[in-house]
């Protein structure tokens, strides 16, 4: 039962509000590029504790950041609305204000820039751009006058910063450079991030039309995101075997296709159900990266 419809958004612990504006659920798509681009460093000799440390906090960081920003643009454009069918958003559901989780998401994106302020010591300039666009297209993502997720340009956006630019990025301020390693191992990581979105966008049709939210979902339709979800996930589970195949990693890399049961599952409920119960598809494909993501950072490692 959802938290508000036992205590209600009045006797909700103030605490507690902050906690589910901050989706905690996805921080996962922090997490799992941190450690991907980290196993990359160590399986080629190059791991650094104070760089990696740093890049997951600036990481978590620009996650939360983002949900904020989402939390508050959302309502303010209409697209969370008393229709919404996924979990409880903060501003809509009266819980904060929008101009606390505005200045919350403005602090939190400062502290993301002291965080690559070190990262920046201590791999260069090039940080500074990485970290000023990943804000810009945290904010850009739901905010602005032509916000990326509105126009069927957020799984790009996702594929692109929480896949290539989280992994390579990692692995760049530990070992100076981006290997090809980390470009491929970007693949999947991207591409489950993507696919979290992808499910969100299937169960939010109906309220995302009426918002003018024009997702790849509403512009072509539930059987082609569908597919989209189901390439994804494909990608996900080739590169580990390419990987191996091509001797760039040891069979241990293979370990992620143990949880391949659990994506055939997500898949098919995916494509039987609709709406609310989506939720949980949308839960179980999180928990997804987050299995898959940290088994395929493990199996980097002994390649070393």
């Amino acid at each position: 039962m959802n938290e508000l419809t036992r205590a209600g958004p009045a006797t909700l612990p103030r605490w507690r509000a902050w906690v589910l504006a901050c989706r905690p659920a996805t921080l996962a798509a922090a997490l799992v590029p941190v450690a991907v681009g980290t196993a990359c460093a160590r399986a080629l000799g190059g791991l650094r504790v104070g760089p990696a440390l740093a890049a997951l906090a600036g990481a978590l960081l620009l996650q939360i950041g983002a949900n904020l920003a989402n939390d508050v643009f959302d309502y303010e454009k209409g697209a969370d609305t008393h229709e919404r069918l996924g979990p409880t958003r903060a501003v809509q559901s009266g819980l904060l204000p929008a101009s606390s989780v505005r200045t919350a998401m403005f602090v939190v994106f400062g502290l993301a820039l002291v965080v690559g302020a070190y990262l920046t010591a201590v791999a260069g300039p090039a940080i500074i751009a990485i970290g000023l666009l990943s804000i810009a297209c945290a904010v850009a993502y739901t905010g602005g006058p032509w916000p990326l997720g509105y126009h069927g340009l957020g799984d790009l956006f996702v594929m692109l910063f929480f896949g290539f630019v989280a992994v390579c990025g990692t692995a760049f301020v530990q070992l100076g450079r981006v290997p090809a390693l980390a470009w491929w191992a970007a693949v999947p990581v991207g591409s489950l991030s993507t696919a979290i979105l992808i499910v969100n966008n299937i169960r939010d049709c109906t309220t995302d039309l009426a918002a003018g939210k024009r997702t790849l979902a509403v512009r072509f339709g539930r059987r082609a995101a569908f597919a989209e979800y189901l390439l994804l996930l494909a990608a996900a589970y080739c590169v580990p075997v390419l990987l191996f195949a091509i001797g760039a990693a040891s069979p241990w890399v293979l370990l992620p296709l143990l949880s391949l049961p659990i994506a055939v599952s997500l898949a098919w409920r995916l494509a039987k159900q609709e709406g609310a119960p989506l939720n949980q598809v949308l839960v179980g494909t999180a928990r997804l990266m987050l299995v898959m993501g940290l088994a395929f950072a493990l199996g980097l490692v002994p390649g070393a």
